[in-house]
């Protein structure tokens, strides 16, 4: 064998070889896979087994619970508007502006780098932080490892959309479009907005979440009240099956909440809020309340419930509670419902003449006191000089012998039917059950001028209103339409608590002697009066009774330590005027109620005031069916008077805002440099201001002709003594 053979012969056999060793890899690898296909399938053989076969029930049961779950769609809150269509409250859009520190593609190396011009930036639009807060608002999550950084991280809450986009051009944001570089993330939320802020805030209401409800539902005013209206329907959404996974499909959408068009005029409900703020400014008092209601139709065209603000440190006065619709002994103003009883029950000799005195002991209880009255009262001017001893006299006789009587006759009237405003917590009138063997008699005599019952100022003013429209007892409301959720228009009409309350003579008798208070020389608001509009009402005061504590919005507050009743110590009174105007064609009832007023402050001073000052603006105004007269006057080489004041910075503002170069400044005697018991002077003034300055005087005023004060007789200056008669002389020249 050569060389060559051998050679050749090995080279086969080890070609030989490595193709068998190459068919072993090959099948070792074969069965490696086919053992590992094998065993899985075998693992899937089994736990398909035991989920179809072995717990076959229990995957079922989850898949379905899956499947079955449903998610609350929240409707829309409807709007609530003024009388007019102006938007008291309504729903508006607002983002949350938020930074995810964990996106993905995140920038941090830039981001540090522009936290102080984001800083300044958000300064200078957001001062509510400094420039130094800002900044560490923004660096305080980068100094956290990544991992533990905030995805939400909440830096503007509750922006407008136009401020949203601005945030999106500050420094930083707008470098990239790409939220993943920024961070940059904004959450639209919907939240329930007030137009006009605090106006009339108890009487509409506000919303909010409660540990028992964490839907946002209504919590005060209307908003509570009407709350399932306003509220609407929720859908619902199911989650389905679909090609791509699961998600919620609507099976039933959600229906708005109604539209409600309320009573309240805006213009006249700024007016209220303005005078009884000013009042409670002036006499310190602890809280006041009115409301404004319209005679023909019940509608509430302003209410306004002022606190002192013993929270905020700034000593002003808030909407902190309800008191229209809380009840409190009202004083003499329940003298007009008391009278309105004995005259339909058919006793009242309106010529017969009574003894006052000066106090008179009823059924043994403690003497009952006059501070008004003369000796002798006919029972017509009972009312004018608002007589206790007279009332009593008149009413209490003819319930002896049946106590409950009197209650009875007022349930007759409708005056305890409750009213449903609409406004929330509205409590009707208390008359306790009265027994003879526990001073029920004694009871009665304070029931019949306003003390032991309890009476809200709603029910008060209904009444009132009554008689201004000749008897009929309309029903005081706050809503007069709605809007469906589907478009429709509902007008809610006009509705009376009893057709009539009173005969038209006897709603006449009483309108007269509510004139007579005012206009009457007894009585106990003449310092009401005033030509312009011609006011009709009833003063009334009372002590101020301890109460059981109550929070923000009417409620008990329960505690363990016995209540004791009684009255404040010292001299703490309760002041209210409820009235109307104009006199001779009734348009508009109004009460006030303010209380505890400091120094020396009665009901007319205080209460009466408030509601001359709005008649009057609602009179300049044409609010009162009357309308201003424009003659034309001769032209005068002189410059004519514009306004007369007694303060001077009002001829400044005349300079500088309407650009008067050429006008001239009257001086006079400034009120405060005036005198004690002397006339002031007035002249120059035009007679809104001079009525004021001397009337605040206890003087009579009797004025002629038109335009500004050019004389008065006596001259001010001179010494006079409350009550003198002050003739004014006006001229336009």
């Amino acid at each position: 064998m050569s060389w060559i053979d051998f050679f050749t012969k090995k080279k086969a056999s080890g070609a030989a070889q490595q193709q068998k060793t190459r068919r072993r890899y090959i099948y070792g690898r074969f069965l490696l896979i086919s053992t590992v296909i094998l065993v899985v399938a075998g693992l899937c053989v089994v736990f398909l087994l035991n989920t179809t076969v072995v717990h076959a029930d229990e995957w079922n049961a989850k898949g379905d619970r899956t499947m079955a779950q449903t998610r609350e769609i929240e409707p829309l809150r409807g709007e609530i508007l003024a009388s007019d269509g102006s938007i008291l409250a309504t729903n508006l859009h607002y983002y949350n502006v938020r930074i995810d520190y964990r996106a993905s593609r995140i920038n941090e190396l830039r981001y540090l780098e522009s936290i102080d011009s984001l800083a300044d930036t958000l300064a200078r639009y957001y001062p509510q932080r400094s420039r130094a807060e800002w900044y560490e608002v923004l660096h305080k999550p980068m100094e956290m490892p990544k991992k533990d950084r905030s995805r939400s991280y909440l830096l503007l809450k509750h922006i407008p959309f136009d401020e949203m986009q601005r945030v999106k051009q500050f420094p930083y944001f707008r470098r990239w479009k790409n939220p993943n570089r920024t961070g940059f993330t904004s959450e639209r939320v919907l939240l329930r907005r007030y137009p006009y802020g605090e106006m009339a805030r108890l009487s509409i209401g506000r919303v909010g979440q409660t540990t028992e409800n964490p839907q946002v539902r209504g919590i005060s005013g209307l908003e509570q009240a009407l709350d399932s209206m306003l509220y609407g329907e929720p859908g619902e959404a199911k989650k389905v099956l679909f090609t791509r996974g699961t998600a919620y499909w609507t099976t039933r959408p959600a229906v708005n909440g109604t539209t409600l068009t309320t009573t309240i005029d805006v213009t006249l409900q700024d007016l209220l809020e303005h005078e009884l703020g000013q009042m409670l400014v002036d006499c310190k008092a602890e809280w006041g309340s009115a409301m404004i209601m319209e005679v023909a139709t019940g509608d509430i065209k302003a209410i306004s419930n002022l606190d002192r603000d013993t929270v905020g440190g700034h000593g002003g006065y808030i909407e902190s509670m309800n008191h229209i619709v809380q009840a409190y002994e009202p004083g003499s103003v329940i003298k007009i419902i008391s009278m309105l009883a004995a005259l339909e029950d058919g006793y009242v000799n309106l010529n017969q003449t009574y003894p006052i005195g000066h106090s008179y002991a009823y059924a043994g209880g403690k003497p009952i006191r006059d501070t008004h009255s003369p000796a002798y009262l006919p029972v017509s001017r009972f009312i004018e000089y608002s007589s206790n001893i007279g009332m009593t006299k008149l009413i209490a006789p003819h319930y002896d012998g049946n106590l409950n009587g009197f209650r009875e006759r007022l349930r007759e009237l409708g005056f305890f039917d409750r009213f449903n405003t609409g406004m929330a917590r509205e409590r009707p009138p208390y008359y306790p059950t009265l027994d003879v063997k526990a001073g029920g008699r004694v009871s009665l005599s304070r029931m019949i001028f306003g003390y032991a019952t309890q009476v809200p100022p709603l029910y008060t003013c209904a009444v009132y209103n009554a008689i201004a429209n000749n008897g009929k007892f309309v029903r005081p409301r706050l809503v007069k339409a709605m809007r469906l959720a589907d478009g429709t228009d509902s007008v809610i009409p006009v509705s009376y608590v009893r057709d009539s309350i009173c005969s038209s003579k006897n709603a006449r008798i009483l309108r007269e002697m509510m004139h007579e208070v005012v206009w009457g020389e007894g009585g106990t608001a003449k310092g009401l009066r005033n030509p312009i509009v011609e006011i009709a009402g009833k003063t009334g005061t009372a002590g101020i009774a301890l109460e059981r504590p109550r929070d923000k919005d009417g409620k008990l507050i329960l505690t363990s330590i016995p209540f004791k009743g009684g009255y404040r110590e010292g001299k703490h009174n309760r002041v209210a005027f409820c009235g109307f105007f104009p006199y001779e064609n009734p348009k508009y009832t109004c009460i006030v109620v303010i209380s505890d007023p400091q120094g020396p402050y009665g009901p007319a001073a205080t209460s009466g005031t408030v509601l001359r000052n709005v008649a009057l603006k609602m009179y300049s105004r044409g609010m009162l069916g009357n309308h201003s007269d424009y003659a034309a006057e001769p032209v005068t080489g002189t410059m004519p008077t514009l306004y007369g004041t007694y303060r001077s910075d009002r001829s400044s503002l005349l300079h500088r805002d309407l650009k008067l170069t050429r006008a001239g400044i009257l001086q006079t005697a400034l009120r405060s440099k005036r005198q004690p018991s002397t006339v002031p002077d007035v002249t120059g003034l035009g007679i809104r201001e001079a009525l004021v300055i001397l009337e605040e005087a206890a003087l009579k005023v009797h004025f002629t002709g038109t335009g500004y004060v050019t004389s008065m007789v006596p001259e001010g200056g001179t010494k006079v003594v409350p009550g003198t008669r002050i003739r004014v002389t006006l001229s336009q020249n």
